[in-house]
């Protein structure tokens, strides 16, 4: 038997582009790991006062998700540059990834609260 025959082929999520209005794409990832929604679960319910709760469930979303931000035509898709330029992100652009987590969310996770 071959070598290569006998890898396991990598199974990666299925993805969503979403645009903004000045054609940026956000690329989220279809799945999300049991320990990650308890994770987001915990946040929410945890004992930071509400707007912080909110803001600190869209970060960890948006960092579980996120597979790459192109941001006037340069791409982003290295998780640590990723969730960097989110924090660094103007008021509109947040709430673009913020209403974007939310319809991708609302599709694929409809279980979750939306952040």
């Amino acid at each position: 038997m071959a070598k290569n025959s006998r890898r396991r082929e990598k199974l990666s999520a299925p993805t969503s582009e979403y645009r903004d209005p000045e054609g940026n794409v956000l690329t989220l990832r279809g799945s999300l790991t049991p320990g990650a929604r308890r994770e987001y679960a915990d946040i929410l319910a945890g004992g930071l006062e509400r707007e912080d709760a909110w803001q600190r469930a869209t970060e960890l979303l948006f960092e579980r998700l996120a597979v790459a931000w192109t941001i006037s035509g340069l791409e982003i898709t290295r998780q640590k540059e990723l969730l960097g330029r989110y924090r660094m992100a103007s008021s509109d652009e947040r709430r673009f990834v913020r209403d974007t987590l939310r319809e991708h969310a609302a599709e694929h996770f409809p279980e979750l609260q939306a952040p």
